[in-house]
């Protein structure tokens, strides 16, 4: 190529990046939506009001039983769910490469060579010619407005979105796989109470027909033995059924087919912290991860409402081609040729389309602006509903506590009561339902008391932490 074409592409390559330096970008300037942020979130004083926060500690530090950590990494290792989303971050990276690309030249080369023949009639004569081609080209649309800085900044934040949306699935997942396990723990606490009162209540029905067979007693004390055997056998297939059901869904959360759940630690075993720290509400905007999706999707339309008004003015590009052409091979390096060009490409008449672009643009950031500060106080509510439950759950474990000892007392004492001749077995009966059910009752409250323990460190954005 010819230094002519040289210096003229230089010459045009330095004027357009002059002009790029003094382009401006169109669309508003980002700004966080504000919200009403309270000075501490609802909930008990023992939450307190400093920036420590539950939230920040990674998940194995908040659930201690090994066998609930390894089933937490098997999820996070196996789970479609964990898979899809780091699919949907590689293709955001890739979005946000090719929207890049477009702020840079296009170059291409190209080559060809050809053979014409004429036959010749009796008015023209035949002829043979051969041709050859070997050239590059470039084409450059100007960045004037903006419109591919603003489309690459709208890739980049909505990549950082995906990011966060993978990393939202995981704090669901690690929440899921733990609620998930304490269940299943909590049930098996049921089946072991329920095995256990079966066993006891069956040697009591032994002992009545034998007394009932000495005329100690009426054959109603029999019959009222055997209901409480009845009540506590039919409790034991639900359980079973339950407690199969609970695997298989453990099971699907670890990406795996229905299979049998290796137990750790019983659910009374299971560590609470004493004091659970809220932290400051303002911590929780940057450690949510949904709340951080929300706002890096508003910010990504935020730039497509510049993409959107560069519409309005022209596009411009640079354009430059050079080579070599000739007729035949052998003197293709003999004609040197180039040409370069400035195209300028205005819209007249669109029918309004440009202005409902915009405005479309524009009602899109209005909706997801409106919808971050609708999730941002949703997740206060989240907190302090988690922070109350993880109070009065404590509260009500220690309340049912102290049933299930009042009622294994009363039983105790109507059994000796019976025994001696001064009541009925109906109170024996009554003593002994109530005993069941508060001993059923008190695993449940052990079950809601570490429940609410993963609502509160799901809803303070922990879980996503590696």
């Amino acid at each position: 190529m010819s230094a002519v074409f040289t210096r003229r592409m230089s010459v045009l390559l330095i004027a357009s990046s002059a002009a790029l330096s003094v382009g401006c970008a169109l669309g508003p300037k980002y700004q966080r939506p504000d919200v009403n942020a309270p000075g501490q979130f609802r909930g008990p004083a023992a939450a307190g009001a400093s920036k420590e926060s539950l939230g920040d500690e990674q998940w194995w530090r908040v659930f201690k039983d090994e066998t609930l950590q390894e089933l937490i990494r098997a999820a996070l290792d196996e789970s479609p769910a964990v898979e899809i989303a780091a699919a949907r971050v590689a293709q955001a990276q890739a979005q946000a490469g090719i929207t890049r690309a477009d702020q840079f030249p296009s170059i291409g080369a190209s080559g060809s060579v050809g053979r014409l023949k004429s036959a010749g009639t009796s008015v023209f004569p035949g002829y043979e010619a051969n041709s050859a081609q070997l050239g590059l080209s470039a084409i450059w649309q100007l960045d004037f407005w903006g419109r591919y800085r603003k489309a690459t900044e709208a890739a980049r934040a909505q990549m950082t979105a995906t990011e966060w949306g993978r990393r939202a699935v995981v704090a669901t997942l690690v929440a899921s796989v733990a609620s998930a396990y304490f269940q299943l723990r909590e049930l098996d606490l049921e089946l072991e109470v329920s095995r256990r009162t079966l066993e006891a209540r069956r040697e009591s029905l032994e002992l009545n027909r034998t007394l009932e067979k000495g005329g100690a007693i009426s054959l109603m004390d029999v019959h009222q033995a055997e209901i409480l055997v009845e009540q506590a056998a039919t409790r034991i297939p639900d359980l079973e059924t339950r407690i199969a059901q609970q695997e298989n869904l453990l099971s699907t959360l670890l990406g795996r087919n229905p299979e049998e759940i290796e137990r750790g630690q019983r659910i009374t075993e299971q560590a609470l912290p004493p004091e659970i720290p809220a932290g400051l509400p303002s911590g929780l905007l940057e450690r949510r991860p949904d709340l951080q999706q929300a706002e890096w999707q508003l910010v990504a339309a935020n730039a497509r409402i510049g993409v959107a008004k560069a519409a309005w003015f022209p596009q411009v590009s640079l354009t430059g081609s050079g080579g070599y052409q000739a007729f035949g091979i052998e003197s293709l390096f003999d004609s040197k040729v180039y040409n370069t060009g400035l195209n300028l490409t205005q819209s007249i008449f669109e029918f309004g389309k440009i202005r409902s672009g915009v405005r479309l643009s524009e009602a899109q950031m209005v909706e997801l602006a409106a919808s971050y500060r609708q999730a941002v106080q949703q997740a206060f509510r989240e907190v302090s509903d988690a922070l109350i439950a993880s109070s009065k759950s404590r509260e009500y474990r220690e309340r049912q506590l102290a049933l299930q000892q009042a009622a294994s007392r009363a039983a105790d004492l109507s059994n000796v009561r019976y025994r001696g001749g001064v009541t009925t077995y109906l109170e024996v009966l009554q003593s002994q339902t109530n005993l069941f059910d508060a001993e059923i009752g008190l695993a449940q409250s052990e079950l809601n008391e570490r429940l609410a323990l993963v609502q509160l460190y799901a809803a303070l954005g922990g879980g996503w932490q590696q």
